[in-house]
């Protein structure tokens, strides 16, 4: 682990649900303890967060001031902060060529269904908000809780998948 806190980038398409809620659960200072420091990007951002993502956030107790939609280009540019995880959310981002990041991370798919991409009525997109949540906040969990000063880097990639799988 790095001195200081940890950059963890989430990386998804669109940039306007999963991986947003993923940086801000990170950014929960009950979740990452100061030792993390999570941000969000989208290959192809769809320019604004998806009113339901905040909506769920809020419901949760976590602010959600400065939250945007953005591009990964900001993370790979050789001025950028070096990043120390890089986690893919969806399939397609998974599958993108992505940019050399600063810093070597490490990196991990940790794909899950869109919840913004559910049809029906209101309570079934929240439902599908609300499950995104709750998959994203157990996998954190068990990320910021592995032994990262006894794990060497083969270790530390099988963890990672490994919690993506879960």
């Amino acid at each position: 682990m790095p001195i200081g806190p940890a950059t963890v980038l989430f990386l998804c398409t669109g940039n306007s649900a999963r991986s947003i809620l993923a940086e801000a659960i990170l950014n929960d200072p009950a979740i990452g303890q100061g030792r993390f420091r999570g941000v969000s990007a989208g290959s192809h951002p769809r320019g604004s967060v998806n009113p339901l993502a905040l909506e769920i956030l809020r419901e949760a107790g976590l602010p959600t001031t400065g939250l945007r939609s953005k591009g990964w280009e900001e993370f790979g540019r050789p001025d950028s902060p070096p990043l120390d995880f890089v986690f893919t959310m969806c399939d397609d981002a998974a599958g993108e060529t992505c940019p050399i990041w600063p810093g070597h991370p490490a990196t991990a798919h940790w794909g899950l269904p869109d919840p913004a991409a559910v049809d029906g009525d209101d309570e079934a997109r929240r439902r599908a908000f609300r499950d995104a949540y709750a998959v994203i906040r157990r996998r954190i969990a068990r990320f910021t809780a592995l032994p990262f000063d006894t794990l060497d880097a083969a270790d530390l990639d099988g963890r990672l998948a490994e919690i993506g799988q879960s």
